[in-house]
């Protein structure tokens, strides 16, 4: 079986850098498996153009990098910069990006006139009618930030903080301080002397709802929860 061999391109500094790669051994290195470089390049050099030849100068790569080693030279050029993708690998990756930049949003987001969670379908919705851009390769934490920008045009959100109140008897104390401790910070708490259990929880906005119905189900209702405010 012939090995694939495509080309990784960084322009950084003012130059122009190539390498021969394995592009999906290349693409699985780029999000983030461990992989040993010699898995992935294909020939030990650096090029200013690799179809032509050229072979880019020690002295460019020295400015650059700061070292003339074409491994550690390799990891930055295809950390950073452009790897050949066919359109099915852009179009899967897009949409594993998007499942969990919804899946944040969600999570993280209130409708600012309900203060209530936004459903993933309805930001994914709001993200193809505002018609987003998702980068594949940068974080969730990297974009959200943008994109919630543009999203705030076609859906009233922000990120929010919901602080809880829960009170429970000592027959479900430590079961329910167990699954809050999962989900929330405890901010304080208090045992009373017959062992029941109070405390004041933060946790993102939009988890309030799945929170509540928990504790709900853990005490069968036996429980004094409530939402005390929603910091933005």
């Amino acid at each position: 079986m012939t090995k694939k061999i495509a080309v990784a391109k960084l322009d950084k500094g003012g130059e122009h850098f190539e390498i021969l790669i394995d592009p999906d051994a290349a693409l699985e290195f780029k999000m983030g498996k461990t992989l040993g470089i010699d898995k992935i390049l294909i020939h030990e050099e650096v090029y200013k153009d690799a179809k032509k030849g050229l072979r880019a100068s020690e002295q460019a790569l020295k400015k650059v990098f700061g070292t003339t080693d074409v491994k550690k030279i390799a990891e930055v050029i295809i950390r950073e910069g452009e790897i050949p993708l066919t359109s099915e690998q852009r179009r899967k990756l897009i949409e594993d990006k998007k499942r969990q930049i919804v899946e944040w949003i969600s999570r993280n987001c209130i409708d600012v006139r309900t203060k209530t969670p936004v459903p993933p379908q309805r930001v994914e919705n709001a993200l193809e009618q505002a018609r987003v851009s998702i980068d594949p390769f940068k974080s969730v934490e990297e974009q959200v930030q943008e994109i919630l920008k543009e999203l705030q045009r076609v859906l009233p959100i922000k990120v929010a903080t919901a602080r809880v109140a829960v009170s429970v008897s000592s027959t479900y104390a430590q079961k329910v301080k167990g699954l809050v401790a999962k989900m929330a910070k405890i901010v304080n708490e208090k045992y009373r002397p017959d062992g029941s259990w109070e405390a004041v929880l933060e946790l993102p906005a939009g988890l309030q709802d799945v929170l509540i119905s928990r504790v709900n189900d853990v005490t069968h209702g036996d429980v004094d929860i409530r939402i005390i405010e929603i910091v933005y």
